[in-house]
C-alpha cells in the first residue's frame, strides 16, 4: 500500500492554514463547504483526509487567469528592461520616479544591478548648438510623430529616442523639451 497522496496533503494544509488564519472564502474557493470546514477542525477527521492514499481533490487550470499571469511577468520584465534603458541614457532618479514610480533606493538597486557607476552632480547645461539641433530634432519628430504636447508618456518616449540617437543625457534632453513646451516654442 502506498503512503498518503501529496496533493491531499496541500490541500488540507491550506485548508487548515485558511481556517486558522479567518480566511474563509479562499477555502471555500478550493471547494470547501461549510460542512466540509466544520469537518475539517476535527484533528482526527483532517488526519484521515491528509492521509489517503487515494486522491481525493483534482487540480483544474483557469487558463485566463494563468493567461493574464504569464502576461503579468512579461509586462514586468519589460518595464524592467525599458527602465534600465532610460538608466543608461541617462534618465535622472526624478524622472524614473515620477514616470514609474520607483523609489530611490530601487532605483539605486537597478543602477548597481546594471553596473552604472554612481552619479555626482548634474548632468552639463548644453550648448547653443546643441540646443538648436535638439530643438530643431525635436520640433519635427512631435510633428512627424502627431504628439500633442500634453502627452508627458509619447513625450518622455520621444526624449529617450532623441537621447539614444544624440548621446545627450536623458535628464538634459527632458530638461529641454519641457522648457520650450513652458515657453510656447513649437
Amino acid at each position: 500500500m502506498s503512503g498518503p497522496h501529496p496533493l491531499n496533503q496541500a490541500v488540507i494544509a491550506q485548508a487548515l492554514h485558511d481556517l486558522r488564519n479567518g480566511q474563509l472564502r479562499r477555502a471555500r474557493s478550493m471547494g470547501f463547504d461549510a460542512q466540509d470546514l466544520d469537518a475539517l477542525k476535527n484533528p482526527a477527521m483532517a488526519s484521515i483526509l491528509a492521509n489517503a492514499a487515494i486522491c481525493w481533490c483534482a487540480v483544474t487550470i483557469n487558463r485566463e487567469v494563468l493567461r493574464r499571469l504569464l502576461q503579468q511577468v512579461d509586462n514586468v520584465a519589460r518595464e524592467v528592461e525599458e527602465i534600465d534603458r532610460l538608466l543608461r541614457l541617462g534618465a535622472s532618479t526624478e524622472l524614473i520616479t515620477r514616470f514609474y514610480g520607483l523609489t530611490h533606493q530601487e532605483i539605486a538597486l537597478r543602477r548597481a544591478v546594471i553596473g552604472l557607476p554612481k552619479r555626482k552632480g548634474r548632468h552639463p547645461v548644453l550648448t547653443e548648438e546643441q540646443d538648436a539641433t535638439l530643438w530643431e530634432t525635436w520640433s519635427a519628430a512631435v510633428k512627424a510623430r502627431d504628439i500633442p504636447l500634453t502627452d508627458e508618456t509619447a513625450m518622455f518616449a520621444l526624449a529617450a529616442d532623441l537621447a539614444e540617437s544624440t548621446g545627450l543625457p536623458l535628464s538634459v534632453v527632458w530638461s529641454a523639451i519641457r522648457g520650450w513646451i513652458d515657453e510656447g516654442q513649437i
